[in-house]
């Protein structure tokens, strides 16, 4: 499960070998959300509100990223 951001306590992952919809891992102790990366929602998990907006504020810069990045470690998906 490769690591491709952290920031603030927060944990970014994008797993090789995951399924569709295309999504990150945001994890912060003992919390984990999956969100969905064109939809921005979580569909699974949860974090707390500050967390989940500073995630929120991290794909304004980096979803287009974030995508490259899960299609790169999953081409079966695309």
């Amino acid at each position: 499960m490769p690591l491709i951001d952290s920031f603030n306590g927060i944990k970014i992952y994008i797993y090789n070998g995951d399924h569709r919809p295309p999504h990150i891992h945001a994890a912060y102790n003992e919390y984990e959300a999956l969100i969905t990366i064109s939809e921005l929602e979580i569909y699974a998990g949860e974090l707390p509100s500050r967390q989940l907006k500073q995630v929120m504020l991290w794909f304004s810069e980096n979803s287009e990223w974030a995508k490259e990045v899960f299609y790169e470690l999953n081409p079966e998906l695309k």
